[in-house]
């Protein structure tokens, strides 16, 4: 199976700034077989970014796309569907608990997202957290898609800038797989390099989800190392 490292850069940087922070990273990033490095940068980069890296081919490196519309392209001012992005991301982030906490977002809103998102050929991370793992991981019921990935990422962990205990992210995780029983699980809560060993050993863990973290190129970077480093060493 694999290992995901997903760096999610909300809403910061420039399309300059961007490009600045590949070009950095891809000097520091050494691939590693069996690990796959997901970036999200915001939508206003993703066009110049995706050419940049597709240029670059780099193994093992692909980018994704924070948000998508729930609805088809059309008559939907400010919404961006899936199918405007396909060729550029192939992540998308679906339901994180900042649009659910700042923009209101319901399980509907997420299950239409995910529909939309597969039907285009992208791979959905789908965010989960307590109290509402249950209802979210049914919804994940109807979606046929082989390379659905979930992301458990503790509102409180984000918010006090402490990761949540291992042992607790691990009976997260378990109960995940209870309900979802064949999807990637990955960790997300105020991670950085000198403790993201730490998650890896998490059983039931596939990767990590790095926010603040995959804002400085040079942090990023030796947090991948770090996760290849470990693989190697397993």
């Amino acid at each position: 199976m694999k290992t995901y490292v997903i760096g999610n850069w909300k809403s910061n940087k420039s399309r300059n700034a961007a490009q600045e922070w590949f070009s950095e990273f891809v000097d520091l990033y050494r691939p590693a077989e069996g690990l796959e490095v997901v970036v999200a940068p915001s939508f206003v980069c993703l066009c110049s970014i995706s050419e940049y890296i597709q240029a670059l081919n780099l193994r093992n490196l692909s980018l994704a796309a924070q948000d998508v519309s729930p609805f088809p392209k059309g008559s939907y001012t400010g919404a961006v569907a899936a199918d405007m992005i396909r060729g550029m991301v192939d992540y998308v982030i679906i339901g994180h608990s900042e649009r659910r906490r700042y923009f209101r977002e319901t399980s509907q809103d997420t299950a239409n997202k995910m529909s939309e998102a597969v039907d285009a050929g992208l791979k959905p991370i789908v965010c989960i957290d307590q109290p509402y793992a249950m209802s979210q991981l049914t919804a994940l019921n109807d979606i046929d898609c082989d390379e659905l990935l979930i992301a458990y990422g503790p509102t409180e962990a984000a918010i006090t800038r402490i990761p949540e205990q291992p042992d607790r992210v691990q009976e997260a995780a378990r109960f995940i797989r209870q309900v979802q029983s064949d999807r990637p699980v990955v960790y997300g809560g105020s991670l950085h390099p000198d403790n993201v060993e730490e998650y890896l050993a998490v059983e039931g863990l596939s990767g990590v989800f790095v926010g603040q973290s995959s804002l400085d190129a040079r942090v990023f970077a030796e947090l991948c190392n770090r996760v290849a480093g470990f693989l190697s060493s397993s």
